[in-house]
């Protein structure tokens, strides 16, 4: 059987054999249940490679298989007990539900894991709650759990379901990135830029490259070293500055140079002025994000992040409410955390107290103005002899996105001129087309 099926195929069919023997005993066909543990040979796959990682008893396979049969064989439960009950019937102590609407199938909830793995034994069938509890690895790792029931209804008849990510990495053996929506608030960002192309402030590349170690050596120190008990988990880093000094730049490089996905998250998706629903956004937000190692990046963070006020109405009152929620979670992430910020001054003292790293991107100085303009200038461009960039650099204030931009402008006017040059007249220009946007004086 093992070269003409996958381990896959086997699994499933070992779950499909547990539920038949449970079927078999409940209508007296059989006096026990007796199913071989399984033997998951190693094909190399995804269903294997996550056994192998999780390290499941044997129970938490049998209800691993069972959340994942109904995703993956429409009616796999319906003609197990179709055998016993060929002409339908009311079923109570199977559990499940039947939803009218696109699945049509019976979908297996907490009752029907106690039934195929308790029976009628009352105390192992209260026992198998411990499988949904919050501290069990299902609900941690968020692999499955028991679809919320209405208020009065039995615990256990909630709907058995197994993370749509989980499904995605046992079909295709990798999980996709979410892409940007009303349920996920935030988008992937990525350059093709490098460390090279990025000035920056010693000081401020110094503790760049702190966070750099964290994320390489995090994994040890908490793990091998034991600091778990007592370090809590993630890093949390506020980026403040000007605009256009390199503070998002910075977030991309960190995760091409570690191997970490980069999202930037739209906190006008997030806040909302209705009473509840911005928890209920960063809980979607961190849930995706939980054990994922991505880099979270809050840009324009003073939009959450900012200070609490006192409590005049009910509206302060839930506005507090939300920055609390969201130092929770924020402390509780195990990944990177950065808020990006104009002004240190505008984030709350709270979040402020527990960041491992408050880093200043400051404007640059004459000499790293210079080093951006040298090069930042494609070399098909040519410049006259009355470009100096030293020269340019003392005179003009300008950030690296302000430098870029007037990079940008000048190679487009190049080619629109069909030259290849760049004089001082037509450099100066691009310069005060800056200045202008920022309602500067030149």
């Amino acid at each position: 059987m093992h070269s003409e099926s996958t381990a896959l195929e086997a699994a499933l069919e070992w779950a499909r054999r547990i539920v038949a023997g449970c079927l078999e005993v409940h209508f007296g066909a059989s006096e026990s249940l007796s199913v071989a543990p399984l033997d998951l040979f190693d094909d190399g796959s995804p269903l294997v490679n996550f056994v192998r990682r999780e390290q499941p008893t044997r129970e938490e396979l049998a209800i691993f298989m069972l959340a994942l049969a109904a995703e993956l064989e429409p009616g796999f439960f319906d003609g197990l007990i179709a055998r016993h009950l060929p002409h339908g019937g009311d079923f109570p102590e199977f559990g499940g539900v039947k939803r009218g609407e696109g699945y049509r199938g019976v979908m297996p909830t907490g009752e029907t894991v106690q039934f195929i793995l308790a029976g009628g034994e009352l105390a192992e069938r209260l026992a198998m709650r411990r499988f949904f509890a919050v501290d069990h690895w299902f609900h941690q790792k968020r692999v499955l759990w028991l679809e919320p029931v209405r208020e009065g209804d039995p615990l256990m008849s909630g709907r058995l379901i197994v993370n749509p990510e989980i499904v995605e990495e046992i079909v295709t053996g990798r999980i996709g990135r979410p892409a940007f929506s009303i349920d996920f608030p935030a988008e992937h960002i990525e350059t093709s830029m490098d460390w090279d192309d990025l000035v920056l402030n010693p000081m401020t590349r110094a503790q760049i490259r702190e966070i750099e170690h964290w994320i390489k050596h995090n994994d040890t120190l908490m793990n091998d070293w034991g600091m778990r008990k007592r370090v809590k988990p993630g890093y949390r880093a506020l980026f403040y500055g000007p605009p256009g000094t390199g503070k998002t730049l910075t977030a991309m490089l960190l995760g091409k140079h570690t191997g970490k996905d980069v999202f930037r998250v739209d906190l006008s998706r997030v806040v909302s002025k209705y009473i509840g629903e911005t928890e209920k956004n960063l809980s979607r937000l961190f849930d995706k994000a939980e054990n994922k190692n991505w880099i979270l990046f809050f840009d324009e963070a003073d939009a959450l992040f900012s200070k609490r006020t006192d409590v005049r109405d009910a509206h302060d009152k839930y506005a507090n409410q939300e920055v609390a929620y969201l130092l929770q979670r924020i402390e509780g992430y195990n990944g990177l955390v950065i808020l990006a910020s104009n002004q240190r001054a505008n984030i709350d003292d709270a979040f402020v107290r527990r960041l491992q790293a408050i880093i200043p991107f400051p404007m640059p100085q004459q000499e790293e103005r210079y080093e951006i303009w040298r090069r930042t200038f494609p070399a098909q461009i040519a410049l006259a002899g009355d470009v100096d960039w030293r020269h340019i650099a003392a005179r003009h204030e300008l950030t690296g996105a302000n430098i870029l931009n007037v990079t940008h402008f000048c190679a487009i006017e190049a080619l629109a001129r069909q030259t290849q040059e760049v004089d001082l007249r037509s450099l100066e220009e691009a310069i005060r087309r800056e200045y202008v946007k920022e309602g500067r004086v030149m």
